[in-house]
């Protein structure tokens, strides 16, 4: 069947940047609705691609008719059809949420801070739609740029200094990779991944696909700040301009999380990465480590914002760990989790957003008396800390269930210490939080900069847009975890039956 649903995906946000780019000398007033359009249609796309997809199997597009490994190949399964799907859904959905706060923040760069969100969000979906690993790195880059750019843009006084460490560590993770498929197209004379993967199957001994495949996965791990990896994580997630930083943080870790994954199963295959390499021990001990530092590091910190940024380690020690237990309870707890842990995530991004617009300062000491203040928008972070934590119907518990049986499974209970405390863990960092929020009185003349400046307005709920789309996703939360049988019998587990043998 020749649909043009992968194409469009890439092809509709970037031609949206460079028109958007254009109108900046123009009618500027049109950049906003344009880019709103553009996801909206992209959106609509990546479902039309997902239900294509879990119709009649697996989509590949062509660029000009060239067919691998000379050509360009865009190719759609299950898993990355489920990932474009989050990809979009989060960013149009940020998008309108942040109307008013770029207003605030970023004055007279909102026009170019939303050509560099198009193009960030073009490279995300092109990340995830390639089937060649050249191109996966360029788009990367891509991606990258327009993040460090947007980061840039954040707090005057630590925001450059945060993108700029991110641009260190980014360059090194991206440097790793590249490496790493140098030595892929040395051994393979390849770069299109299905082709790749069937001539590795009779190089398997291979030093040069050894140091290949470390290279890659040391590469992905530095660009998803896997600890100790991390260190440009939280000051970078927590600087940046508050629409950035509720993009980022759901959906770069998680984009790298597939990269991982996509990496395993369909380059290098199983049979290499659990049987020749036997390096899973290994790797789901430092993914342990990971859960266990992020949840403790998140108790030593009294901003809200960066308390939620150590959390993200921990989540990806979560993903990581999952991946690579190799089983099928574990994989379908980990591909579920991206799913869910970008939604709760974005939902806590976005309470946080709601917060930042009227507070200013997020400091555990500015937080006193949200609940009455702000109800709604404390509504919605409660229900995301507590899908954080896993607490049943939200999702949160469902791919926590999963991860959690194939620990079992697989025999190893560090792992599996590792996610029950750590969800200890959430349950002090967010229940502390509440505390401060509900029990706490507001004292007069003590914190909420918003209301000091502005006494006769005191604090009020954050713009309708905001909390809208806060509630949506919140709903979404339980939505999803009410039919995550659904998305595991329909999606999820026919990609793993397809890769666990």
């Amino acid at each position: 069947m020749n649909i043009q649903y992968p194409v469009l995906i890439i092809i509709i946000p970037l031609l949206a940047a460079v028109f958007s780019s254009a109108l900046m000398w123009g009618n500027r007033r049109l950049v906003y609705p344009l880019c709103v359009l553009a996801l909206a249609a992209t959106a609509i796309n990546t479902f039309l691609l997902l239900a294509e997809v879990v119709h009649s199997g697996p989509v590949n597009y062509l660029l000009a008719g060239w067919s691998p490994p000379w050509g360009i190949q865009m190719r759609v399964d299950l898993l990355n059809g489920l990932v474009l799907c989050i990809v979009s859904v989060v960013a149009l959905i940020n998008l309108i949420a942040s109307f008013r706060s770029v207003q605030q923040e970023l004055a007279e760069k909102t026009d170019s801070f939303y050509v560099l969100y198009l193009l960030f969000i073009t490279g995300l979906l092109g990340v995830v739609i390639t089937a060649d690993l050249f191109n996966l790195y360029v788009l990367l880059e891509v991606t990258s740029l327009a993040a460090y750019a947007q980061i840039a843009m954040g707090d005057r006084d630590r925001a450059p200094l945060a993108s700029l460490n991110y641009v260190f560590l980014g360059v090194i993770g991206a440097s790793f990779y590249l490496l790493g498929v140098g030595y892929l197209y040395i051994k393979t004379g390849s770069l299109n991944m299905m082709d790749i993967s069937n001539i590795l199957l009779s190089v398997y001994s291979s030093i040069a696909v050894f140091t290949a495949f470390i290279f890659c996965m040391v590469g992905i791990w530095v660009k998803m700040a896997l600890f100790p990896l991390h260190a440009w994580l939280p000051n970078a997630y927590t600087y940046a301009p508050t629409a950035s930083s509720r993009i980022l943080a759901p959906l770069m870790t998680k984009v790298m999380v597939y990269v991982m994954i996509r990496l395993m199963f369909s380059v290098f295959g199983m049979d290499y990465v659990f049987q020749e390499l036997e390096l899973s021990q290994h790797i789901v001990l430092l993914a342990s480590i990971a859960i266990i530092a992020g949840a403790v590091l998140a108790l030593a910190q009294n901003n809200l914002k960066k308390m939620l940024t150590y959390i993200i380690v921990s989540e990806i020690g979560y993903l990581v760990g999952g991946a690579w237990l190799g089983n099928t309870a574990a994989l379908t707890g980990t591909i579920l989790h991206v799913l869910n842990d970008a939604l709760m995530t974005f939902c806590l991004f976005l309470a946080v957003g709601n917060m930042s617009y009227k507070l200013k300062n997020l400091d555990f000491d500015n937080l006193q008396g949200l609940f009455s203040k702000m109800p709604v928008t404390m509504a919605g972070f409660a229900l995301a800390g507590v899908s954080i934590i896993g607490i049943p119907p939200t999702c949160g518990f469902f791919s926590k269930w999963f991860l959690i049986s194939g620990a079992l499974e697989a025999g190893n209970y560090l792992f599996l210490i590792a996610l029950i405390l750590s969800s200890l863990i959430n349950a002090i960092l967010f229940f502390r939080v509440f505390e401060i929020c509900l029990f706490e009185p507001m004292q007069a003349g003590h914190g909420h900069d918003y209301a000091h400046e502005h006494p006769e307005s005191g604090i009020r709920e954050a713009p309708v847009s905001m909390l809208v789309t806060l509630m949506l996703v919140a709903a979404s939360l339980l939505a999803v975890g009410l039919y995550s049988g659904m998305i595991v019998n329909q999606v999820v587990a026919p990609f793993v039956s397809g890769v666990v043998a």
